[in-house]
């Protein structure tokens, strides 16, 4: 008798176990067709990809592209970053002319046309100048007003030190907003640079170039750093001995014209003051 009992208590838990598991397999089952129903109900659809060709490891400066330094990733098709490369052909397509790196990259980071060289051009300031611009190297010492503070990429006004057309010493602003593309010919924007440079290649308009060249071979240019995210239109300065001091311009005394003729009166000769006619 007391084995028929836990017996039939047995079976009574099978079956209490079986329910349950039943009656969980069923939830699960409601809330996944509760949410597709959601999903469709509400128009969301799937996300849309595109392959993008990202770097694999870290990529520095100057440094060649091949098939092990890249790989690809699904990136959604709305936000594709310009000048994206969607396969390693296009990166690479002659493996013996390779792209160099012109902007470090880390992993992961999509590789973009403005961030790699020409196929089989090296690095180097022709390979980073923006299209219309020219390269202009400045002569620069400690009394440039530079420190080694300064990397390519960097923003700096540009003023004009030498003497005025009154004879005295002016300083005058040349060009503002200038961008420097290289340090002693180096553009790498990641390279540590300690002390203060020999030279400073910025890029710039032709007509800024020749003027820069003008300044450089009349007087001495001075750099001023200019703030990440300062674009504040500069109008023209012009500072010179007496401004500087606070001194007003000495003012220009007007001369009165005065006309003579000559006359004889006897043995003497005359000066005789007359209006004058022109």
């Amino acid at each position: 008798m007391r084995a028929a009992q836990i017996g039939v208590l047995g079976i009574g838990l099978a079956l209490a176990g079986f329910g349950v598991y039943m009656a969980q397999d069923y939830v699960s089952q409601t809330q996944a067709a509760i949410a597709a129903a959601q999903a469709q109900g509400s128009g969301q659809a799937a996300i849309q990809t595109v392959p993008v060709m990202v770097a694999a490891r870290p990529l520095r400066y100057g440094e060649p592209i091949g098939l092990d330094a890249m790989r690809t990733v699904n990136w959604p098709a709305d936000s594709v970053p310009p000048g994206a490369f969607q396969t390693a052909s296009a990166v690479t397509p002659d493996p013996s002319r390779p792209r160099v790196v012109l902007r470090a990259m880390e992993p992961g980071e999509p590789i973009l046309a403005v961030k790699v060289s020409q196929p089989g051009q090296p690095a180097g300031i022709a390979a980073i100048l923006t299209p219309g611009l020219r390269a202009f190297t400045i002569r620069v010492d400690q009394n440039s007003g530079i420190s080694g503070t300064l990397r390519p990429s960097n923003t700096v006004d540009i003023y004009w030190t030498g003497r005025g057309a009154q004879g005295g010493e002016v300083t005058r602003l040349l060009s503002s907003g200038v961008r420097i593309i290289a340090l002693d010919e180096n553009a790498d924007e990641d390279r540590n640079f300690s002390g203060v440079p020999r030279s400073v290649t910025i890029e710039a308009a032709a007509e800024t170039v020749a003027t820069l060249a003008q300044g450089q071979s009349t007087g001495r240019l001075s750099l001023s750093l200019v703030g990440l995210d300062d674009t504040t239109a500069l109008s023209q300065i012009q500072v010179d001995g007496r401004s500087l001091l606070g001194m007003e311009a000495a003012p220009v005394e007007q001369v009165q014209e005065r006309c003579t003729v000559r006359t004889r009166r006897g043995a003497d000769v005359v000066m005789i003051e007359i209006p004058c006619t022109n």
